[in-house]
């Protein structure tokens, strides 16, 4: 069943544990995370007061488009500004312009948005505002190359570095020194304006610094630790690359500079908050609900290996929860590409969770990325029951075969189980639900 529509209307707060249908619930726990982390939501009572000079709104991410709307709606006075959203992320706003351009490898529509954006800030005075809206996906969007390298050398770099296996941190680390506004050097084209920082978190932890590679905040990483990551993973980088960071020349803005002093910087939204919110109407339902982590990072099926121990003692042995519940996690895990298949880390992470589980009674899972995308494809994630391996087998699907070809996109939409809810313009990242009954 191809699942494009939300299910909360299938269950109603007088539902219980002993009548609610799995798979409608789980999408409901995702439909009501996801509600929870929205711009509209979470943005207007964060705002600051108005200036007494201009109020200038910049911004990047896969939430920018949403979080500008949000500011156009709420915002008493003068307002203009550009933000950069990924293709198909954007919204109808009247005084911010929208931009889009490509996610997860940067192009010529994210370096334009960058250099325009730098031109709008220019040029302020100490009575003016910069509102920067910043959400997860920023960092490829503002895309502006480092003097001395080229859109082509971030391409090249960010591609291997997706493909690697490194950690958002570990990725944000290498971009943010091959970037001439990234890690804190877009607030100091905004002097001598105060720079007021609104952020959507998708990093595990929510680092402010770390989300979208934290271009309005100072940096304490080094060009030495961007090259022990470059080292760590064997990737290999262009030749002008190494040297820039070998030079020193993409030092960043450390914590401490006087630059930054009477900034401000709030974070909105986190993945903490989406898997509370989850919680919250699982027990409306008459379901347990236990939170393990809002920060699970590593490999997706090595995830999904410990996922489904926890799933296996619950539904055995009645440990270390009873059933029926739901165990939820957020975080954001790492595939390491070694087939030729389509699908991401959702995907991935529920396609191992199918094979540790070998149709286990009564576990069922979703899982999915809160922005509406599982990596770069159509799904934002999947679902899983009892049958699906069975069904698998019935219509010639492999699970192990597919999983060994990084296919996950191709095995749950072979069985019509793909999530598919387009952009919610929002983002915290993963969030997984098991229920046990």
């Amino acid at each position: 069943m191809l699942v494009t529509e939300p299910q909360a209307a299938l269950l109603s707060p007088q539902r219980t544990a002993a009548n609610a249908e799995p798979r409608a619930m789980l999408r409901d726990l995702f439909d009501t995370a996801v509600a929870s982390v929205s711009a509209s939501h979470c943005l207007p009572p964060h705002l600051p007061a108005p200036p007494k000079g201009r109020t200038v709104v910049i911004g990047a991410g896969k939430a920018a488009a949403a979080m500008a709307q949000a500011v156009e709606a709420n915002w008493q006075g003068e307002l203009s500004g550009l933000v950069v959203t990924r293709y198909g992320h954007g919204a109808d706003c009247k005084r911010i312009e929208v931009v889009e351009a490509a996610h997860p490898v940067p192009d010529e529509a994210g370096a334009r948005a960058a250099q325009r954006m730098v031109e709008l800030v220019q040029g302020l005075t100490a009575d003016d505002l910069v509102l920067c809206l910043i959400s997860g996906g920023g960092s490829a969007l503002l895309a502006a190359p480092a003097p001395g390298l080229t859109l082509a050398d971030k391409q090249a770099v960010n591609k291997a570095l997706l493909r690697s296996g490194a950690s958002i941190g570990e990725m944000n680390c290498v971009r943010k020194h091959l970037s001439a506004l990234k890690g804190g050097r877009l607030a100091l084209h905004c002097a001598p304006a105060r720079v007021e920082t609104l952020l959507i978190s998708d990093i595990p932890g929510d680092d402010p610094t770390l989300i979208a590679s934290g271009p309005t905040l100072p940096d304490a990483t080094t060009c030495a630790d961007a090259l022990a990551v470059i080292a760590k993973y064997g990737i290999d980088v262009p030749a002008n690359v190494r040297a820039h960071l070998e030079s020193g020349a993409g030092e960043t803005p450390k914590p401490g500079d006087a630059r930054f002093h009477g900034h401000r910087s709030v974070t909105l939204a986190t993945a903490q908050q989406a898997l509370e919110a989850a919680a919250a109407r699982a027990r409306e339902l008459g379901f347990e609900a236990h939170i393990l982590s809002d920060c699970i990072e590593g490999e997706a099926r090595e995830v999904a290996e410990v996922h489904a121990a926890i799933a296996r003692q619950v539904a055995r042995r009645g440990q270390p929860f009873g059933k029926p519940c739901v165990i939820l996690s957020g975080g954001e895990t790492t595939v390491t590409v070694r087939g030729k298949g389509r699908g991401g880390r959702n995907a991935e992470f529920l396609l191992a969770l199918a094979v540790a589980l070998d149709g286990l009674p009564g576990v069922h899972a979703l899982a999915g990325d809160t922005d509406g995308i599982d990596g770069s494809e159509d799904n934002a994630g999947a679902l899983l029951s009892p049958d699906t391996l069975t069904r698998a087998g019935a219509r010639g699907l492999h699970a192990r075969a597919h999983l060994e070809n990084n296919d996950g996109y191709g095995f749950f939409a072979g069985l019509d189980d793909l999530i598919v809810t387009g952009p919610t313009r929002t983002n915290v990242n993963d969030f997984r639900a098991i229920l046990i009954i």
